[in-house]
């Protein structure tokens, strides 16, 4: 089993920045390629953008591509995302997601260990 606990949320202006962190706990964090997911109300879960297992290989969301770097400590057992240059249209619950495979995946349906979420809220 892998724990995930979501820190960093809150509310921010348009325009402003923050970041997410995701504490893993349990199983080898190293093992694991790790997600970002996001959901709005009355929306579906969408993905954010992903890392794999050491790191050297991301992929984004086209909606947020040049304003949000995901990044991992391994170290540290923790990922992150860097969120800059919020839109409103940002506003959502941020979802960690941990899958235990080394290579990134954009498909909610193929991680098998999720955080409780952070809500961020976008101010316009």
């Amino acid at each position: 089993q892998v724990q995930l606990v979501e820190s960093g949320g809150g509310l921010v202006q348009a325009g402003g920045s923050l970041r997410l962190s995701c504490a893993a706990s349990g199983r080898t964090f190293s093992n694991y390629a790790m997600g970002w997911f996001r959901q709005a109300p009355g929306k579906e879960r969408d993905f954010v953008a992903a890392i794999n297992w050491n790191g050297g290989s991301t992929t984004y969301a086209d909606s947020v591509k040049g304003r949000f770097t995901i990044s991992r400590g391994n170290a540290k057992n923790t990922v992150y995302l860097q969120m800059n240059s919020l839109k409103p249209e940002d506003t959502a619950v941020y979802y960690c997601a941990g899958r235990y495979y080394s290579t990134t995946s954009y498909r909610a349906n193929e991680y098998d260990y999720w955080g409780q979420g952070t809500q961020v809220t976008v101010s316009s």
